[in-house]
């Protein structure tokens, strides 16, 4: 199914529009020179809005629409505990660890731990992000943007890649943060927009035409076990979403280490006005992930419904192609519209996946090696390099890295998974208790990986979610015992709490209580 040229010109106009808008929100003041702070930091004046929209547009990309709606063709809604208990993960960072990032005015979280610890532990986590973005975040959102491109277009994979890069490049690389940030909230209206499109396309073709909310109601005859929220063991995607271990288990450690130590993410809190702002900004950003599993979850499970029924005409050749073979079942100029919805997603995480490139080899490896480049102009520069080099790169190795998994979502779920528990123990510690040492986070970064890697070869039989539970404990353990064999139970860099001001405004607190309890009853109903 290809898309008619109406559909071409409203895709186009998109593009051309967002690139404008990003151009002139992000132009400096006459005699004002973009510097490191304005190119990596939007210059600290993001409001709250644009914090929250901003953290949701640059979560939403091609690895949630594509893979998840994937997961959710196969496992149900499941699934969806990412984006739920990502909401309440949300609520955490914004009261707790915020609050100790903006106190130490720090730009990344590599510069944390450097104060934290000391220059090894930067150097070392620094090394491992700029990594883990280029060839699983980078290449994931190319090779699944990609893959939706080429269902809709028929255009191979490979020119789909080289078009998002380029657009992504055209949007980001003038403006840095600030193009980024402050174009999200029209990237989140049109993919919410979209998103609620597909899905009440998706749930009246179901229905036969009988509207969404009787197209639910087939999902829930039709296909009651991919409403279990709680998967038993017999389920065969247990081994990914280990029953009530979700709750109590890895999904927390995979949580924070993404919403809470992620350069990708926390980078637009760090950029808030205030705590205040970058508060309601997480909260916000809290609320729209609570939508997320209606817009991208159902549709893959209305997929399976329509797949299973031989006079549909439906088909699904995998379980990634689940949301793009819906996109062509939409009519001629609304498809553009979604199309272009899925495009905003994509390439508003491309944007910030570079910037958060830039940023960290910049500040972390480049300007530290290089002390006598003190050139503004000059790190801005870098940083641009180092992220239009990081996509090339990841174009280059997207197809060999991804071309053959079925759930790419699951995918890097896991191998993120082999990192998770040693971050969030370094943090986790690192902000909790004055005795961890770098000795102690340098092994435990190392025996995040080490651990994962033998308890996957040795014990497959546990669960990758369970996994990174036990793996965080052994981390947490190699710490303490490190920081005792050490005797030193207060270092240099520690961070004294009790300087910390924590205070929330009642505000925050009551839209977090109200999110709580939604939760609650989310996970009650569908038990």
């Amino acid at each position: 199914m290809t898309l008619s040229t109406i559909d071409f010109v409203i895709v186009v106009a998109y593009v051309i529009a967002l690139i404008t808008i990003a151009t002139l929100v992000s132009r400096e003041k006459a005699g004002h020179e973009k510097n490191s702070q304005d190119f990596f930091l939007a210059g600290n004046s993001l409001p709250w809005w644009a914090v929250g929209a901003s953290l949701i547009a640059a979560n939403i990309s091609a690895e949630q629409i594509i893979g998840m709606s994937g997961s959710g063709f196969v496992v149900g809604l499941a699934i969806a505990s990412y984006e739920w208990m990502a909401a309440a993960t949300l609520l955490i960072v914004g009261y707790f660890f915020l609050p100790v990032f903006l106190k130490h005015k720090i730009y990344t979280m590599p510069q944390f731990l450097q104060q934290r610890f000391d220059k090894r532990v930067k150097y070392v986590m620094s090394v491992f992000w700029l990594g883990l973005y280029t060839f699983v975040n980078l290449t994931a959102i190319l090779w699944l943007g990609a893959t939706a491109i080429a269902t809709l277009t028929g255009f191979p994979i490979v020119y789909g890649m080289v078009a998002l890069a380029v657009f992504a490049v055209a949007y980001s690389i003038y403006g840095g943060l600030k193009a980024v940030a402050l174009t999200d909230i029209i990237q989140v209206v049109l993919l919410i927009f979209g998103g609620f499109l597909i899905t009440w396309l998706a749930l009246d073709r179901v229905s036969g035409g009988a509207g969404p909310v009787a197209g639910f109601g087939v999902l829930l005859d039709h296909a009651p076990e991919k409403f279990d929220m709680i998967l038993s063991k017999d389920n065969p995607e247990y081994m990914n979403l280990p029953g009530i271990g979700v709750l109590i288990g890895g999904m927390w450690m995979m949580n924070l280490s993404y919403w809470g130590f992620n350069q990708y993410i926390i980078q637009r809190a760090l950029a808030a006005k205030s705590i205040k702002e970058a508060q309601k900004g997480i909260l916000f950003a809290g609320y729209l992930k609570m939508l997320t599993p209606l817009i991208i979850v159902v549709p893959g499970i209305a997929a399976f419904v329509l797949a299973q029924d031989a006079t549909s005409g439906f088909s699904v050749a995998r379980p990634d192609s689940a949301y793009p073979s819906l996109m062509a079942l939409t009519p001629v100029g609304i498809r553009g519209l979604i199309f272009a919805a899925l495009i905003a997603a994509i390439v508003s995480s491309l944007g910030s996946m570079m910037n958060s490139i830039s940023t960290i080899f910049t500040l972390d490896v480049f300007r530290p090696l290089n002390p006598g480049v003190e050139s503004e102009h000059t790190l801005v520069k870098v940083g641009r390099i180092a992220s239009v080099t990081a996509l090339v790169i990841a174009c280059l190795v997207a197809k060999p890295l991804l071309g053959n998994f079925p759930q790419a979502f699951q995918y890097i779920q896991e191998f993120t998974g082999f990192f998770t528990p040693g971050i969030c123990a370094i943090f986790i510690l690192g902000v909790c208790w004055k005795g961890a040492t770098g000795n102690g986070a340098l092994l435990a970064a190392l025996g995040s990986f080490v651990f994962s890697i033998l308890m996957k070869l040795l014990m497959p039989e546990i669960p990758f979610m369970d996994r990174v539970l036990y793996v965080f404990i052994a981390c947490c353990l190699i710490i303490v015992a490190l920081g005792l064999f050490e005797k030193s139970r207060v270092q240099e860099g520690a961070i004294e709490l009790r300087e910390v001001d924590f205070t929330a405004s009642t505000g925050y607190l009551i839209g977090s209580g109200v999110l709580v309890a939604i939760l609650i009853l989310l996970y009650t109903t569908f038990w």
